[in-house]
């Protein structure tokens, strides 16, 4: 082999290193943009996520601030067809309308049990305005969460075993204890589920706790059916006229929303609030609301020393 031989040969073996660099250099350059390229979908993936739950989230905080401001409007609203029907009852005593005495006297039966259910519905919401405004003291001390949870499921496990429906509680540590009045939260804890089976034909609810370290509240969990919780609903009550049914004037039990609203004002009463958010439990056959109720956790002496 003559010198020009080796000179072709080099030069070839040099001409093939190169290539064959480029080539990698190419691929690695793919590679990485097309790391880079998933790096970016998955960030974008999650901030539209993270978008879609704080407009969620936000939405459902101005409808939980309507409740808030509407409260005399509800209130009047409440306690307007019950007192509709009451003096529908007299007007037709008092235009001697009635048949005979044996009607006018069920006439009178019936005013009467409609007054009873309307004094009860307006103690039921003075009983929270004067413990907002102080007037009723409310015994606030340290309280086993766990206990209180078992005597809500007590008392309402079998009114949903009645109507074929699913409640689970899952039991918080005993150690848990809660800044509360007892006999208040409980009965909040037994409007909301109560309210709730009251509107279901079929479903679950799911009560848990959740207390993160660095917290100093305890949060409730109430994951329900989501037609089941009143998110929204117009606050301009006052202008709204008497068109309710019958049916509707002869149910004199405090609406949803209204039990709703007391039952927040009690948790702020209590240092406590209420909160609507979107449940992130995955229970494909059916749609769930979060209801979240945030109590002051009691701190043991020991750990203030």
């Amino acid at each position: 082999m003559n010198w020009s031989n080796w000179v072709y040969l080099g030069a070839g073996l040099l001409l093939g290193f190169g290539v064959r660099g480029l080539f990698a250099r190419s691929t690695n350059a793919t590679a990485s943009q097309a790391t880079v390229t998933l790096g970016e979908q998955d960030y974008t993936s999650q901030l539209q996520q993270q978008l879609q739950q704080t407009q969620l989230a936000y939405e459902m905080a101005q409808e939980m601030s309507q409740f808030k401001g509407g409260f005399l409007a509800r209130t009047t609203h409440e306690l307007r067809s019950p007192l509709n029907g009451l003096i529908g009852l007299h007007q037709l005593i008092l235009s001697d309308l009635c048949e005979d005495a044996a009607e006018e006297r069920e006439f009178i039966a019936q005013a009467h049990e409609r007054a009873l259910k309307l004094l009860h519905l307006m103690d039921e919401i003075l009983n929270v305005a004067k413990a907002e405004h102080g007037n009723n003291k409310l015994d606030i001390q340290p309280n086993s969460l766990a206990e209180i949870l078992q005597e809500v499921y007590k008392l309402t496990y079998m009114l949903a075993v009645d109507r074929n429906l699913k409640l689970q509680i899952s039991p918080p540590d005993p150690e848990i204890y809660v800044l509360a009045d007892a006999r208040w939260l409980r009965q909040v804890l037994l409007n909301l589920v109560d309210t709730a089976i009251g509107q279901m034909q079929e479903g679950s609810i799911f009560i848990s706790v959740k207390l993160t370290p660095e917290s100093k509240d305890v949060a409730i969990w109430l994951d329900l059916p989501s037609h089941t919780v009143v998110k929204s609903e117009s606050i301009d009550l006052l202008q709204m006229t008497d068109e309710s049914s019958p049916k509707d004037k002869q149910n004199t039990r405090l609406s949803p929303s209204m039990k709703l609203l007391l039952n927040q004002k009690l948790l702020t009463v209590m240092g406590g609030k209420l909160e609507i958010l979107p449940s992130s439990e995955s229970h494909p056959a059916e749609q769930l609301t979060r209801l979240e109720l945030s109590i002051p956790l009691a701190i043991p002496e020991a750990e203030l020393l």
